[in-house]
């Protein structure tokens, strides 16, 4: 399972790439291969504010429609408009090509609520016992 060192996690398989005040974020490989083939993505709009661990885009799969948590609070600044055309791009590229937004920071001090890299892992292997 590929985790990314640079990227912090949440335990519903959110990441959050942290660069200064922006936030990239996306769901995790794990979170996708559990969904399955994604077909649908609705993301927010640009301006529109997010609170830490809420709902803020709707992932829509073969097997499920879920929701898809901030790691953080913040405004959301872009959206990917790849994924309206190509929703597998989760599928085949969830830290790179396949996220959902950047978000400006609204509070950095909330990073403590996030999972480094290490203790994700240790985590999905909990989650697999």
């Amino acid at each position: 399972m590929n985790i990314p060192d640079n990227l912090f996690y949440t335990k519903e398989h959110e990441w959050a790439k942290i660069e200064g005040n922006l936030a990239t974020i996306g769901i995790t490989e794990y979170a996708q291969s559990s969904l399955g083939d994604i077909v649908f993505v609705e993301c927010p709009n640009i301006k529109k504010p997010c609170e830490q661990f809420e709902p803020f885009a709707v992932v829509e799969s073969v097997k499920a429609v879920s929701d898809v948590r901030a790691p953080l609070s913040g405004k959301i600044i872009k959206t990917n408009q790849a994924l309206k055309d190509n929703p597998e791009l989760i599928n085949q590229s969830p830290y790179e090509k396949g996220w959902f937004v950047v978000i400006e920071i609204k509070d950095e001090k909330e990073k403590v609520n996030l999972l480094t890299s290490s203790s994700y892992n240790d985590y999905i292997k909990e989650l697999s016992k």
